[in-house]
């Protein structure tokens, strides 16, 4: 298909704005808001993965198609009918792309039927990470509900379909005649137990998922495959930039990211790349930057009081006393949980490792390499996988400066007879390159470094963050619950380092993948400034924790209704019975009214509810995914529905009104710092209002574009993303950032930088303590040289040295535009 229109010259976002592509909302419904946020003033829309998916996808990640943009979104044809809408109104498109992984989906999934059908002979079989040494070269299907024994009854051939429920698998051609149990053992795959995933699984998947299967695009002819669609559309200029998906699960990130950057000519292109505290993005990967978990963590931590947060810590440990590996501490917890993930979830992955390290090992000739026991071999992975502190090596990153001698060293201490702990050193040295030729070497050191990134992300991001949790606001993705804080020069320096080396890197401070809203966490930072007023308002509602199935569940549910706020303030605005009664006569709406924040609550309870359900199964301590304790699930249904959606919730709604004016300031300086600073922001859909969302699914649903009724925070956001289209050589490749400081008493409570000397930013940090020290007194700020405009109070001016109580009069944040 050919582009209607040349392709416009290709531009590098100023500001975009995610949406959330699902059936209830196609590329149509898109196209609807394009007027309003053209005028909000972003320069493109993000959009999520638009390839056909599963049918009823809620988010898109589980791609069977390549080849076809999503029937259910309004296919191609859709979407090039949301791209002209875009640019009529000045805007381009970003698009998701998933390279890493397909739905194990058969019936849907084309290439994946093939294989099935025909094994490893097929012309699909190279797309998919299958290893056919295993298994006796049979793909294992985890989709059984039971042993077979007791489940192959409900197996059925149909011509040439195998089916069992909702499930259908292709025959192998010339079976469809066998007795049942003959044509079972006669195909290409093995339906099983979905128990026996965690350990006999041999594919790879996404994590844990065994319902997404790992692709091999570092196979040119595969990359070629499932990235052609994509390409042509960059290239007809219907789609201007990618967002690219977990880049951590590919076999060889670097090579992709180049043959990536070849294909498209080097489009704006950011990669979902988690950076551990300290971890920088490899210098060489010829991309824009991350999609902005790094910068995250830096904007919250800005709004974090450190002694607080330490009080706060001391609090929860003596609260719910957990044992220092299972939420006490919080490097304790992380090692306990990876022990964990490896041993149980990953066990079918770690068995690969030990397969290919064993052949390496075997046919190597150098002697220091042979007579290695696959178990010591085993043991030493799981030893060295577990310690790793960033996701995973890279080619182009010393992999020894990832798997460390210090790590090393500790894992020696696992084994008895220190001979057998050479093993460690075996393996180190193979994994860094150091050791080893062929492609059994090449391939173990690509799956260590998958299964170290699918490690890092379910012991952390999965369950550490669901067991460890004194503060939750800083159990978000990239986070570091254990020094939640971020100085104002360790702020500045962040942004300096991203201004010189990643200037139009992406910036978020709300996603679909994060555990809770920006301004759900912005609340959840006070409590680091009064963790006194917490701790007693937690005594009145909890009784100390008996009521609650446990204490560690008492403090993450409370803190939960804390920074979600009352039931009349959801993801929505709770505002159904408002609008009702506006909406309806006076007797009529008031019905209407009653009946809407009926609803409203009902709702609110549910979120509330799975939220913390999901919580305590990832958490794995008392209940599961996979190992549910009935008893315990129902008593936290019981606590829930008790205590944070009951009566008690009220004490907890005092507290948070009464701290309403702190929290309003950590919602607007957040908002502001984010879409002010080095980088290329990303306004998740609904939050340029105020927006308060728990994890998936609660902030992936439906939001209203525009909102019914946009705020002061919608006021802010909309005059810094207008700001930044006006003046986009403030913010861009060539623009500079330099610190702005505060001069008296309370200058550490303003966080302050300028833009190329045409934008200064100014926000208040830390407001409850400054107003408990007095207020800002005689602080000033020191303003560039010129005269200043007030953007969000037209008519106020600037120049010299502006007092903060002057300059924060109105509102806690500032920008100023240079006029003079």
């Amino acid at each position: 298909m050919t582009s209607e229109h040349p392709a416009p010259a290709r531009r590098v976002p100023t500001a975009t704005y995610r949406l959330q592509l699902q059936p209830g909302f196609p590329f149509a419904a898109a196209a609807r808001t394009v007027p309003y946020l053209a005028s909000l003033g972003v320069s493109h829309l993000h959009l999520s993965p638009v390839l056909q998916a599963v049918p009823g996808s809620p988010h898109g990640y589980d791609v069977v198609d390549h080849t076809r943009v999503r029937d259910e979104l309004g296919g191609e044809e859709g979407l090039r009918a949301l791209s002209r809408t875009a640019r009529e109104h000045g805007l381009g498109l970003i698009v998701d792309i998933v390279p890493n992984h397909m739905a194990m989906a058969p019936r849907h999934n084309h290439a994946l039927w093939e294989v099935l059908r025909e094994g490893p002979a097929s012309p699909y079989a190279r797309w998919f990470d299958i290893d056919w040494e295993a298994q006796d070269g049979k793909v294992l299907l985890p989709v059984l509900g039971g042993p077979l024994g007791r489940e192959i009854g409900a197996l059925k051939a149909d011509g040439g379909v195998l089916r069992y429920h909702e499930h259908a698998f292709p025959l192998r051609e010339g079976t469809e005649r066998l007795p049942l149990p003959e044509l079972l053992d006669a195909q290409w795959y093995r339906p099983v137990w979905w128990r026996l995933a965690r350990t006999e699984l041999n594919y790879r998947r996404f994590f844990s998922i065994s319902e997404l299967i790992g692709v091999r695009v570092e196979d040119p002819e595969v990359f070629e495959a499932t990235h052609a669609k994509i390409l042509q559309l960059l290239h007809e200029g219907v789609i201007d930039g990618l967002r690219v998906d977990h880049p951590d699960g590919l076999a060889d990130p670097d090579g992709y990211l180049e043959r990536l950057r070849e294909a498209t000519g080097g489009c704006w292109t950011v990669v979902e790349k988690i950076l551990s505290d300290g971890e920088h993005l490899p210098a060489a990967w010829p991309v824009a930057g991350t999609t902005g978990y790094d910068a995250l963590r830096h904007v919250d931590g800005l709004f974090i009081d450190p002694t607080g947060a330490a009080d706060l810590i001391a609090r929860y440990r003596r609260f719910a006393a957990p044992p220092t590996d299972r939420g006490g501490d919080w490097e304790a917890t992380v090692r306990q949980a990876a022990h964990e993930v490896i041993t149980h979830e990953l066990a079918a992955e770690t068995e690969r490792l030990t397969r290919v390290a064993s052949r390496v090992c075997t046919a190597s000739p150098d002697p220091a390499l042979r007579d290695r026991a696959p178990w010591a071999l085993r043991t030493a992975l799981r030893e060295l996988l577990v310690r790793l502190e960033v996701y995973r090596p890279y080619t182009s990153v010393d992999p020894a400066s990832v798997v460390t001698e210090e790590a090393a060293e500790e894992a020696r201490l696992a084994f008895t007879v220190p001979e057998e702990g050479e093993a460690v050193d075996v393996v180190r040295d193979l994994v860094t390159g150091r050791a080893g030729e062929g492609p059994d070497a090449v391939e173990l050191r690509a799956r260590f470094a998958q299964t170290a990134s699918a490690l890092r992300a379910k012991s952390v991001e999965d369950t550490a963050y669901y067991r460890y949790v004194p503060l939750l606001s800083a159990n978000e993705v990239g986070g570091e619950p254990g020094r939640p804080a971020v100085s104002l020069e360790d702020f500045h320096a962040y942004c300096a380092r991203v201004q010189r080396d990643w200037p139009v890197t992406g910036t978020v401070v709300s996603t679909h993948d994060t555990k809770r809203s920006a301004d759900v966490r912005a609340a959840l930072a006070v409590l680091t400034e009064c963790p006194e007023r917490w701790a007693q308002a937690l005594a009145e509602v909890s009784g100390g924790g008996e009521d609650a199935p446990d204490a560690h569940l008492a403090w993450a549910a409370w803190q939960t209704v804390f920074g979600l706020g009352p039931a009349d303030k959801g993801a929505d605005g709770g505002r159904g019975g408002r609008q009702g009664a506006e909406q309806q006569g006076e007797q009529a709406g008031e019905q209407a009214g009653e009946q809407a924040g009926k609803q409203d609550r009902e709702q609110y309870d549910e979120r509330v509810r799975q939220a913390l359900l999901k919580h305590v199964r990832e958490a794995g301590l008392r209940t599961s995914w996979t190992e549910q304790n009935p008893s315990y699930e129902e008593a936290v249904e019981r606590f829930v529905a008790e205590g944070p959606c009951g009566a008690p919730a009220a004490r907890m709604a005092a507290l948070r009104s009464a701290l309403e004016p702190h929290i309003r300031a950590n919602i607007l300086g957040t908002a502001l710092v984010h879409l002010t600073m080095p980088g290329v922001p990303d306004v998740y859909q609904g939050t340029e209002g105020e927006y308060r969302a728990l994890v998936d699914p609660d902030n992936r649903r439906p939001v209203r574009i525009p909102p019914a009724a946009p705020d002061e925070k919608a006021a802010v956001t909309a005059a810094a993303l207008r700001l930044r289209a006006r003046r986009p050589e403030a913010f861009g490749e060539t623009a500079a950032y330099a610190p702005l400081l505060a001069e008296g008493p309370a200058a550490h409570h303003c966080a302050a930088f300028v833009r190329s000397g045409q934008v200064v930013t100014a926000v208040t940090r830390l407001s409850l303590r400054l107003a408990e020290a007095g207020g800002w007194r005689d602080t000033r700020l020191p303003l560039p040289p010129g005269r200043w405009a007030d953007v969000m109070t037209p008519g106020r001016e600037f120049e010299g040295h502006v007092h903060l109580e002057q300059l924060f009069e109105r509102l806690p944040v500032a920008l100023l535009e240079h006029i003079a």
